[in-house]
């Protein structure tokens, strides 16, 4: 079997880096914990949508053989209200949001995870999971129709963030019931309500509660222990304490080797939320962006810092962006090995980046040197080594899943409104030269000045005249 290259991840269970030790060598099972669709995704679900895209492409470009299971929640409280308000059926509600999530992604550059579990096609397991615990005695029925989980009961509780059950107050982050025999207990199944979707139990009519859905799904599709459980920033507590809590509980054995979590988004700085009203569905945005510009900006930072949406934030993506689409504006990428061989070992760095944590920033910083390097052959007129690097660059960069558009059409900005036609712009640079080669500067500036009032701005070199979008 081929050696394959030792990666290091940052455990968020041990709070440090730790080298990946798969389970069975050369694969990886990764479970992501997805999205409850009662609503448009916004930035913070393109955030771990793209961090655990990016992740997978990378792991299975350096050889390992992922599994990638992202989760649906498709039965939930939020659910439930948004379809009644909508006065629609919960099935049609939550297949308009799967079909909107989809494209979404796809703009997005988003590969489809290899399994995509909804929490409806699971009740059988769900239930037996929650009968486990209750044979065990974790978990108990209340006298409201409720199952609980004996949160006192499993000792390891609070192992991934460092709580202390003494430490915990009902009443801030935990449901105040006086149905459950510690204030600290979270419910595994939920009575059912009148008019309300429900499911047959051993403890009546009901549906699931968030916390066990996400760990019979996991464990269905992945075992009862996996490699990689990943997801945002607002899921290590409760909801991924409590997926440890149950799923050990019920089989005995570890849940999890490694936690992941992707930073949180903020808007001008400010935590974004729908009450400060700089909330943002993804549609919203693309409307504005180019899709690949937002990318870039979601994987600009490492994967566990914050980052910050702004429109400065979204000019400095797109600008980072321009420097690789014009390095590799106009030249044939063809692949000359001898020449990459001879030129550096941009693919070595960026690997050494990414081996590390997947260190984005470090790996982007790679494919600027890189570009620098395409610049420099130009100018030089070697036109066999710009070209096998400019192909170093887009292969590099495409397990990133940047560079992944033609560049003349990137940098006149095809994807976005405007208010002067290509051809036209074509047609006044003819005339701009021809004022130039009468020696009319004067008519050449006005029309250099002119489109750029129009947000056109125009580069000239030795091949002629480019242009771009400002």
């Amino acid at each position: 079997m081929t050696q394959l290259p030792q990666i290091t991840l940052y455990n968020t269970l041990t709070h440090q880096k730790e080298p990946l030790q798969p389970l069975e060598p050369g694969k990886i099972k990764m479970y992501v914990c997805g999205v409850t669709v009662y609503d448009l995704c916004h930035l913070g679900h393109a955030r771990v949508m793209v961090v655990f895209d990016m992740i997978t492409r990378y792991l299975r470009e350096r050889g390992y053989a992922v599994t990638y299971v992202r989760n649906i929640t498709d039965i939930d409280d939020k659910i439930l209200k948004r379809a009644d308000e909508n006065g629609e059926e919960i099935n049609q509600l939550t297949e308009r949001m799967i079909a909107a999530m989809h494209e979404d992604e796809t703009r997005l550059g988003v590969l489809r995870p290899d399994i995509e579990p909804r929490a409806t096609a699971y009740i059988e397991d769900i239930l037996n999971l929650i009968k486990t615990l209750e044979d065990k005695g974790y978990a108990y029925a209340a006298d409201n129709g409720d199952v609980y989980y004996r949160v006192r009961k499993f000792s390891n509780y609070g192992q991934l963030t460092n709580r202390k059950l003494d430490d915990l107050q009902a009443g801030s982050r935990v449901e105040v019931d006086n149905h459950k025999e510690d204030p600290l207990d979270f419910v595994l199944w939920k009575a059912a309500k009148p008019g309300e979707a429900s499911w047959p139990s051993p403890w009546g009519e009901g549906r699931p509660g968030w916390h066990i859905e996400c760990s019979a799904m996991s464990t269905c599709c992945l075992g009862n222990t996996f490699d990689i459980h990943g997801g945002g920033p607002d899921l290590p507590f409760p909801h991924h304490e409590n997926e440890i809590a149950q799923s050990e509980a019920a089989t005995g054995e570890k849940y999890v080797n490694t936690w992941m979590h992707a930073g949180a988004v903020r808007v001008d700085e400010e935590k974004m939320s729908k009450s400060l009203g700089n909330f943002f569905t993804i549609r919203e945005i693309l409307e504005k962006h180019d899709p690949e510009v937002v990318r870039y900006l979601l994987l600009s930072s490492h994967y566990r810092s914050s980052i910050n949406y702004a429109d400065t934030s979204l000019q400095d993506a797109r600008k980072s962006l321009e420097r690789f689409y014009t390095a590799l504006n106009g030249i044939e990428t063809v692949i000359y090995p001898e020449k990459v061989a001879q030129a550096g070992h941009w693919r070595e760095d960026f690997f050494q980046a990414m081996d590390d944590d997947f260190n984005t920033p470090e790996a982007l910083a790679v494919l600027f040197d890189l570009t620098r390097a395409i610049n420099r052959a130009r100018e030089g007129e070697d036109t066999q080594l710009a070209a096998a690097l400019a192909g170093e660059l887009q292969q590099l960069a495409s397990i990133l899943g940047f560079l992944q558009q033609d560049p003349r059409a990137f940098l006149q900005g095809q994807a976005e409104e405007t208010s002067i036609n290509p051809d036209v712009i074509e047609t006044l640079i003819e005339k701009r030269l021809m004022a130039k080669q009468e020696r009319d500067f004067a008519e050449a500036d006005r029309i250099r000045d002119d489109l750029a009032a129009q947000g056109v701005v125009l580069k000239d070199n030795k091949d002629g005249t480019t242009w771009t979008r400002a």
